[in-house]
């Protein structure tokens, strides 16, 4: 035999949770002259056949005929005071909820102004409130099939994250600005996602964006782009680049790579710094009219003269010191070449 309800509550004040289901499982029995106890800050939602019916506000209610008429139409005049009727009772609460988290389960990526594109994460905390209990029910449990807290915040979470990433999309900025405009942000994100939450029966009170990060590729970039910047001296950038250029040769090269290494990494650190000085120069002059093509230049020679392998050796001590070569790779070359400058110079 079906248990018939009498009295329909909940004896707590509902914790942290949003809405509650009353029975928990399957639908409750009631009938004519049951007692209904709504609390303070609670919205007391009768439930059946997937749509939100009768709501009853704070205080102790006698069910009869003239409280819940829609749900009587929908069962028909059919039932008396003795006959149950079935039904799902879902109290929701309607204080307000603050300090729920959000955060964006990946990154965000977004075109930049000065890096052209940049990876973002970012988190928060949101305060919302239910204004309309019978429209939240309708939508949430009956349209979303959810009435656990952790699974109605879920669904909120993923409103705002969306909007967020609309509006970074929409702004135009570089991540570099995005520090001055946290505020700016969650203002923005809190008018794109009320319409939504209020389309739910939801009041959203506040967004706040706690932190906006770039991931850590996102950081390496804006470090390089630093380093670009304090750099300022063309020239000696282009020098930097080409003694990298030639740390990643000689790593390449391997260990048995070092016999005629050291010709090799001459004739690159002559040619890394004919180019940096070339590039240098054209930058600074003015454009000149387009000339016939030329032969090919002729690929950079060994070092033959005295004067030749000491510039070589020099260049060396310059590129251990800028790390762009080992001391191991350092101390073989340069015992190679100054070999051969003691032969050239006949000592």
């Amino acid at each position: 035999m079906a248990r018939i309800f009498d009295i329909i509550e909940l004896p707590d004040e509902m914790a942290g949770d949003i809405v509650r289901r009353f029975p928990e499982q399957g639908s409750g029995d009631f009938r004519i002259g049951s007692q209904v106890i709504v609390r303070e800050s609670q919205a007391a939602v009768f439930f059946r056949d997937g749509k939100a019916l009768d709501v009853f506000g704070p205080g102790r209610h006698t069910i009869t005929t003239a409280n819940i008429p829609l749900l009587v139409n929908l069962i028909g005049k059919a039932f008396s005071g003795e006959t149950p009727f079935k039904a799902e009772v879902y109290f929701v609460s309607t204080r307000e909820f603050l300090d729920l988290k959000w955060g964006t389960p990946e990154p965000i990526t977004i075109r930049d102004a000065v890096l052209r594109m940049a990876r973002l994460r970012a988190f928060g905390t949101f305060a919302m409130q239910v204004s309309d209990p019978q429209l939240f029910v309708n939508q949430i449990v009956g349209a979303q099939r959810l009435y656990r807290t952790a699974d109605i915040e879920r669904f909120l979470r993923s409103i705002i994250i969306t909007k967020l990433t609309d509006l970074l999309g929409e702004l135009g900025r570089s991540i570099l600005d995005i520090p001055a405009m946290v505020e700016e942000l969650a203002a923005g994100v809190t008018a794109k996602a009320e319409p939504d939450f209020a389309a739910r029966g939801l009041l959203l009170k506040s967004v706040y964006i706690e932190s906006i990060s770039p991931t850590e590729e996102t950081a390496k970039a804006i470090d390089q782009a630093a380093a670009m910047g304090a750099i300022g001296d063309m020239d000696a950038y282009l020098k930097y680049q080409a003694a990298l250029g030639m740390r990643e040769a000689a790593q390449q090269g391997g260990a048995g790579g070092l016999t005629g290494a050291g010709v090799g990494l001459g004739a690159g650190a002559a040619m890394g710094i004919t180019m940096a000085q070339m590039m240098a120069q054209a930058m600074q002059k003015p454009a000149q009219p387009a000339e016939p093509a030329a032969a090919a230049p002729a690929a950079p020679r060994t070092p033959q003269t005295a004067e030749e392998v000491q510039a070589l050796l020099d260049n060396l001590d310059a590129q251990l010191a800028s790390g762009a070569i080992s001391e191991a790779t350092y101390q073989k070359l340069y015992a190679k070449w100054e070999a051969k400058l003691k032969e050239l110079r006949g000592g």
